[in-house]
């Protein structure tokens, strides 16, 4: 495998996870005006792998992508400060869904023609962790989707997915997509020379129609947003007998 191959990390916009995010007076959303926003836990985890596989001498680029708008470029200048060598922003300000998102992917892979795309498996806003796979069966490359381990081998990729079963070794040919888990690596902090030199790399802007001409409908709808219920405390019993009456007691409840 020599190091020519070229790596398009797709990168999302989203709340910061140690912010709180409070229910819209209407009920049909979360409301997050004026919240801190942050590049997606798992796409940098994505962004990450990226960087490390370039720094092994496997990769000659790394280019991440995001899809949204204008502000995305605060999220997309973090990757860059990581390592990522240059950025795309496809720009709009709709509200998209998992499928239309992956169609302008399809857009964005096809213009930068990358042998490897890596992605977060879901994102922490909405947790559909659905656009990977969308995007290969776009695509129609192999997907190896929850990785925790990506190994580069001769015939392409050698990569762990984490399943609620277990774990599944799958080997794909390139090009491929693949969705980092959590337990692939631990991202590096940005440091404060790593940010000023991310503010010089080239973050290219074009506009979501030139890659799809036609929006994509919608065919998700909220119909009402909610805070979960608080749960009651737990009951401690003295041994299994107490325990067989007390789920008998809760199921009759039920």
């Amino acid at each position: 495998m020599t190091s020519t191959l070229k790596v398009l990390v797709c990168v999302k916009r989203v709340v910061d996870p140690n912010v709180k995010v409070h229910v819209r007076s209407d009920g049909l959303g979360m409301n997050t005006d004026g919240l801190k926003m942050a590049l997606n836990p798992f796409d940098e985890v994505a962004v990450e792998e990226a960087v490390r596989l370039r720094e092994a001498g496997v990769v000659a680029e790394v280019v991440v992508v995001s899809v949204g708008p204008a502000e995305c470029r605060d999220a997309l200048r973090t990757a860059l400060a990581m390592g990522a060598d240059r950025a795309l922003l496809v720009e709009t300000n709709a509200d998209l869904e998992p499928l239309a998102a992956a169609r302008y992917l399809v857009g964005a892979v096809k213009r930068e023609a990358p042998d490897l795309v890596l992605a977060g498996k879901q994102s922490t806003d909405h947790d559909y962790g659905q656009t990977p796979g969308m995007l290969a069966a776009l695509l129609g490359w192999p997907q190896a989707l929850q990785a925790s381990l990506v190994e580069v081998i001769e015939t392409g990729l050698r990569v762990t997915c984490e399943l609620d079963r277990g774990t599944e070794v799958l080997e794909l040919p390139l090009p491929a997509v693949v969705s980092a888990d959590l337990r692939l690596n631990v991202p590096r902090y940005a440091t404060l020379p790593a940010v000023m030199k991310a503010k010089k790399k080239p973050l290219e802007t074009v506009e979501a129609s030139a890659l799809l001409p036609e929006a994509p409908g919608t065919s998700l709808s909220v119909l009402r947003a909610e805070v979960p219920s608080t749960r009651a405390g737990g009951r401690k019993v003295a041994d299994a007998a107490e325990l067989v009456d007390a789920l008998r007691e809760q199921a009759r409840v039920l």
